[in-house]
């Protein structure tokens, strides 16, 4: 490890800074920059030292997310399954219900609410999910179905069935919201914002959403004059205009539309 960083350039610094940051002695590497004055190693000081705060946040986020389930496991529970939807509220396409079955707690995996990250990191930790939990089950029911049955009933059967199809022996269900799921023989434990305190439950939201997006994009082909991939089915200003001005397709659900049409 260097200790006079005056003898190199900004960018032997850059260099070194990005080869080190996983080796034990990285803290001293950079107490060595706070006495460089230069202008450019400063700026470099500053960087690292936001992104290791930025980790040291991630890391007590994952930590405060897990607390539920670590209490769980230390009851006895070995496999928790965490259950969410994502489509509850559009006016067009599918509602999708995911159950996820996590591996064993990692503090660097980052899970929160879907609706509170980019779509970027949402679509990231979605492949990350699908190739590293124990399980992911997904179920739907589409626009004809919601308009038959209503989007609670709909929800909650899409729900059950998800739980069903898991091959993992699951001992208890975090469900995101108050509502009990019908026709499943295993304790549930509810929570409300569920998707922005537990770690599963959160993981189901992304999976769902994810899913979901990936349908609406694939109907905007289909359908190019409502612009699905753009809003999703969400009742925006926009896709309400475009409902009035060409009338419902196929996927709109009749009975969100009342006071549109």
């Amino acid at each position: 490890m260097i200790t006079n960083t005056s003898e190199f350039t900004i960018s032997e610094l850059d260099k070194i800074i990005s080869k080190n940051r996983d080796k034990n002695d990285f803290l001293l590497l950079l107490s060595c920059l706070e006495n460089d004055s230069r202008l450019g190693v400063q700026k470099l000081l500053n960087r690292e030292k936001g992104r290791l705060k930025k980790i040291r946040e991630t890391q007590e986020h994952n930590i405060k997310m897990y607390e539920i389930e670590k209490k769980l496991l230390a009851k006895g529970f070995t496999n928790i399954a965490g259950v969410d939807e994502a489509g509850r509220g559009p006016l067009a396409g599918p509602v999708v219900v995911a159950a996820v079955v996590l591996d064993s707690f990692n503090i660097n995996e980052y899970y929160n609410d879907s609706k509170k990250l980019s779509a970027k990191a949402r679509n990231e930790i979605y492949e990350y999910i699908i190739k590293n939990a124990s399980e992911v089950s997904i179920s739907i029911r589409d626009s004809s179905q919601i308009d038959t049955d209503n989007i609670l009933s709909a929800t909650l059967s899409a729900m059950s069935e998800s739980i069903n199809r898991l091959e993992t022996k699951v001992d208890i269900v975090l469900v995101d919201g108050n509502i009990k799921i019908p026709n499943i023989q295993l304790e549930q434990s509810l929570y409300q914002k569920g998707d922005e305190r537990v770690r599963v439950i959160a993981a189901a939201s992304i999976i769902a959403k994810v899913y979901r997006d990936k349908i609406m994009e694939e109907y905007d082909k289909k359908y190019p004059l409502y612009k699905f991939s753009k809003h999703k089915g969400y009742g925006t200003k926009e896709h309400i205009e475009l409902i009035r001005k060409y009338g419902p397709c196929k996927i709109h659900r009749r009975s969100f539309l009342d006071n549109i049409i």
